[in-house]
């Protein structure tokens, strides 16, 4: 009797396990290209918080927003209030304003002549605007107009950046809007930039008949950059202060900083080297400063646009985040530059501050402690006493603290869990579980999966990571080509812990397609990448291209000495920086790349911006060197294995020059590539192009990876149109 009923057990195991796995299927076409609630389903958003009490959702089905209340879940519509709705835009040429009543009034009216970047003053009652390289406002109340400057030229610009400051140090986000109102409503400070004696870069626009320049003043590595001065005036109009600087040193000013009680304003200072960075308090009245922090490294310092320094409203202290220990660290000082104690230390990196409880002296931070790959909340007191981590779990967490900070919602994540979000309070208790974007049908599908890990590097300093996404029904006794995306930026690593989104954009990516098709994918990153702090970062320093091919390599060393990886089926791709490398591992390391795309490469460090290239390399002048080992160009001689090139005429950050200098020597040395120009493009290609863009890309692997043609499939989706 016992031998019968073993002998059922063991038959029913079997019919059950059979059930299962017939149950389970691989993701269709359309299925992989996140069409359908398969792996993933929609979920509310969370996007912030009404009030202290009561966050926002957005509901996935109605669309409406509503206020949720934290401890009764109570649901009720969201109604913002007028002040915080009140938007000030530029629409045929001129100024508008919309206090959120769907009323718009027309404040300017200068249809010939156009206003940039309107910014309206704390009070609301002023918008301080640009035109024509000078710097206004305007009452909004009574429409009278204030010009501050009146010397705006082609290559004067007031309240305007340089192309090089709206790149690199002032950032893309500002729209070159280099104005900042006073905390008081009654002052601006501006930068006022001459690129007189910086070079005109032209690009070619080949629309119509003739086409015509576009003429750039753009500082390539060891060239003159703009002079910059810096300037306040009041807002009903005066005479221009000027801070007390030179504006003939070699130097560069970072964003300014107003203080609480607009008394005075916190000037960020770096000289050319990028290897001594100073603030400044400035008197906006009579332009007289005060130096008040001086910080030197022997690589370089980030000149951030971003939570370099941070008032508390107590106007006595401000939070400094700096990595001159090797590692991103919080620092509390007074405001005459005094350092009372670090906040945070150790060998890991603060990523940015959430919330400052100024009556209790805690700060609420994210940071890359756990994991390099993972982010988590934390808290702190000022004292740096009483740390404690307040997220969960071996994911990433994307946070909003509640206004208060007695709450935080959570939207976390890992390689193997779909985005869930949570409730939690400042205790680290989670109050309620939200959603869940994990499907119903999750188990039924049989998908690549994916992983998260790390290998040394060659010299054993470094836990290089990685995530790679394996074929569908991976069967080791197989071999698959391999795709590894890269960027390859210092300090700018891509490998997070997070779940891959089968539908993160229309045509790229899209990993799940890919793994039905066989293809092994990877992204990785190397010592510099950020994952190991500006200790990592610094390796760069005078030797672009070096480091990072070498931990590649390393990478691509460990996946050819599996039997499962073809020996001959490596392609590398990646754009920007990214196309550098991609460029640089089919040249200098083609003995171990057998493919790669690369979209707009830098290919030569000397035809790059003098901010992002110095910071790094120095000049050519003083690093001859380590410019020529950073070129691709010095290696078109190694040239193997098969390399496509993608670059947009008008990009106006990595010019076309630098793929033209690449085609040159290529085909000098008599090699086969391939090459597309995208037509009207910049740095990232016309939308308009992305879907031919696509397709070329599918057709690259499935002719050199996969040696079968494409679908027909896919060519009815992404083909002809």
């Amino acid at each position: 009797m016992k031998k019968v009923f073993s002998t059922l057990w063991v038959v029913g195991l079997l019919m059950a396990y059979h059930l299962t796995h017939a149950q389970t299927r691989r993701l269709s076409f359309d299925e992989s290209w996140g069409q359908g609630y398969t792996l993933t389903q929609p979920i509310n958003g969370y996007s912030g918080w009404a009030d202290d009490t009561h966050y926002l959702e957005e509901d996935a089905k109605d669309k409406k927003t509503y206020q949720v209340d934290v401890k009764t879940g109570a649901r009720s519509l969201y109604v913002p209030k007028e002040d915080i709705s009140t938007r000030v835009f530029v629409r045929d040429k001129d100024i508008f304003i919309d206090y959120g009543t769907g009323e718009e009034k027309k404040l300017t009216d200068s249809p010939e002549e156009e206003e940039q970047n309107p910014t309206l003053s704390p009070d609301g009652k002023y918008v301080a605007f640009t035109r024509n390289s000078n710097l206004y406002s305007m009452e909004i109340r009574s429409g009278k107009e204030v010009q501050y400057t009146s010397d705006g030229t082609d290559v004067i610009y007031n309240g305007w950046s340089s192309w090089v400051y709206y790149e690199e140090i002032l950032g893309r986000p500002t729209n070159y809007r280099a104005f900042w109102w006073s905390s008081d409503s009654k002052q601006l400070a501006f930068m006022r930039f001459d690129d007189t004696r910086v070079p005109m870069f032209p690009i070619y626009v080949s629309r119509g008949q003739n086409g015509y320049l576009e003429e750039t003043r753009y500082p390539k590595a060891g060239q003159e950059n703009p002079k910059v001065r810096i300037g306040f005036v009041k807002v009903e109009g005066s005479p221009i202060v000027w801070a007390d600087f030179n504006e003939d040193e070699d130097q560069y000013f970072g964003q300014p900083y107003w203080s609480f009680d607009s008394q005075s304003i916190m000037v960020q200072w770096m000289n050319r080297d990028q290897t001594n960075l100073k603030f400044y308090a400035v008197n906006p009245f009579d332009g007289s400063k005060k130096e008040i922090y001086d910080e030197q490294q022997p690589t370089w310092i980030n000149l951030d646009h971003e939570e370099r320094i941070t008032y508390l409203a107590d106007n006595k202290h401000y939070i400094l985040k700096s990595d001159k220990t090797g590692w991103a660290h919080y620092y509390l000082y007074t405001l005459d530059g005094k350092l009372l104690n670090p906040i945070t230390q150790g060998d890991w990196q603060v990523v940015s501050l959430e919330y400052i409880d100024e009556k209790n002296k805690v700060i609420y931070f994210t940071a890359r402690k756990e994991n390099s790959a993972t982010v988590d909340l934390y808290r702190i007191d000022y004292s740096g006493k009483n740390f404690k981590r307040l997220t969960f779990g071996d994911y990433t967490h994307q946070v909003r603290v509640s206004p208060n900070g007695a709450y935080f919602i959570t939207n976390y994540s890992n390689v193997d869990t779909p985005n869930k979000v949570a409730l939690v309070d400042n205790k680290g208790k989670i109050m309620r579980e939200l959603a869940d974007s994990k499907s119903p049908d999750f188990a039924r599908y049989n998908i690549g999966k994916t992983e998260y890990f790390t290998i040394k590097s060659d010299d054993g300093k470094f836990d290089l990571p990685i995530v790679i996404t394996y074929p569908t029904d991976f069967d080791e006794t197989k071999v698959y080509p391999v795709i590894m995306s890269i960027y390859g930026g210092p300090d700018a690593g891509t490998v997070k812990n997070t779940w891959k989104n089968s539908s993160q954009s229309p045509y790229g990516g899209m990993s799940q397609y890919w793994a039905n098709e066989g293809i092994i994918q990877i992204q990785c990153d190397h010592r510099a990448s950020g994952h190991f702090g500006k200790q990592g970062v610094a390796w760069m320093h005078r030797n672009l291209g070096h480091w990072e091919l070498i931990d590649y390599i390393t990478v691509v060393k460990w996946l050819k000495s599996k039997p499962w990886v073809a020996k001959n089926k490596l392609l590398i791709t990646g754009h920007s920086y990214g196309g550098y490398m991609t460029c640089l591992a089919l040249t200098k390391g083609a003995d171990y790349f057998d493919y790669g795309i690369a979209g707009a490469p830098v290919t030569s460090w000397e035809l790059y911006d003098t901010h992002y290239t110095e910071r790094w390399m120095d000049t050519p002048q003083d690093n001859a060197e380590g410019y020529r080992s950073g070129s691709i160009l010095t290696y078109v001689d190694r040239y193997k294995g098969g390399l496509r090139i993608m670059h947009g005429d008008l990009d106006d950050n990595v010019h076309l020059q630098n793929t033209t200098q690449l085609v040159d020597a290529l085909t000098d040395h008599g090699v086969p590539f391939e090459l597309m120009i995208y037509p009207g493009s910049r740095h990232g290609f016309a939308r308009s192009k992305l879907r031919y863009d696509f397709y070329e890309r599918a057709r690259f692997y499935y002719q050199y990876l996969l040696e079968r043609p494409i679908p027909e499939e896919f060519k009815e989706r992404f083909g002809k149109r």
